[in-house]
């Protein structure tokens, strides 16, 4: 049973902020994945709320590529994305997180806007766009406004969204994904339908054997999807040898703050941080990894 006030299926973006700003207690509904189960459980903050639908909005379910950027539809799902010739073609990690979302029923309903503006450090779409420096295009009534990542997310659960705010699209810079190889790396306790442990996300370019960029994003690695940027910076102009992959893998620790939950010890997240960051990057150079 769901606990509920109302229900509107809006009709445009515009009309769908503006419900959000003039109906007390709305909030925004999508694929549903995440708010159905708040309003299922009667989490204080979603008891009786007035829903807000936008799922058949389709101008926000397409992925587009210019000159500049590869623009992603708030409303594109994890299937859309996983099976996308921009995405495959261009952002093997986003691509690579999408595949480890949930089961089969689930990646056909969740939305990467949803994902996001969940506000979970372990959503596995948001570490990937942490490394690809994602902006996020954010709609108010008729005006537009955009926001890097990295500035979104506040502390655990909470974003930097306004009333009336709704997360139209997301923008991926050319120059923060081409030339790069990536990879999405997910620990969990099982092989599906689980929330990450620790996600890893590194994109790499090199060239003779030396680090010319390295990107490295975590989720679950602190209250908030986190890029380690010193150990990116002691990364710069390496040579990708084990004693320098090695040390930029134990510096991680250094900027990341892993807890104790029922999921997993500090102790033991922090093992899988410095190992799935050694993994991914052998991986990249295409060399085998053994711990």
């Amino acid at each position: 049973m769901y606990y509920l006030s109302n229900y509107t299926e809006a009709k445009s973006v515009s009309e769908a902020s503006r419900l959000l700003k003039t109906i007390d207690d709305s909030v925004l509904i999508a694929g549903g994945t995440d708010v159905l189960i708040k309003l299922r459980n009667l989490d204080k903050k979603y008891s009786n709320k007035h829903l807000i639908g936008i799922n058949t909005l389709n101008e926000l379910k397409n992925i587009t590529i210019d000159d500049e950027f590869i623009h992603i539809g708030s409303l594109c799902t994890f299937d859309d994305i996983e099976n996308n010739e921009i995405i495959k073609n261009n952002l093997t990690n986003l691509k690579m997180a999408a595949a480890l979302v949930g089961g089969p029923q689930i990646r056909n309903m969740a939305t990467i806007g949803g994902n996001i503006c969940n506000g979970a450090t372990s959503a596995d779409s948001a570490s990937s766009l942490f490394a690809l420096d994602a902006i996020l295009v954010i709609f108010n009534e008729d005006k537009q406004k955009e926001i890097a990542i990295s500035d979104f997310y506040l502390s655990a659960g909470v974003v930097k969204l306004e009333k009336g705010d709704i997360l139209t699209s997301i923008k991926i810079p050319k120059k923060s994904y081409e030339g790069y190889a990536s990879k999405y790396i997910k620990f969990a306790q099982r092989n599906a339908m689980d929330i990450a442990t620790i996600g890893v996300s590194v994109m790499l370019k090199s060239s003779d054997e030396k680090i010319i960029d390295l990107k490295l994003a975590y989720g679950v690695a602190a209250p908030t999807p986190i890029r380690a940027k010193e150990s990116e910076k002691l990364a710069k102009g390496l040579e990708l040898t084990k004693e320098n992959i090695e040390k930029i893998a134990n510096n991680v620790l250094n900027e990341t703050k892993a807890r104790d939950s029922w999921r997993a010890s500090k102790d033991f997240r922090n093992n899988l941080l410095t190992t799935l960051t050694k993994r991914a990057i052998y991986e990249l150079i295409g060399k085998d990894y053994e711990n």
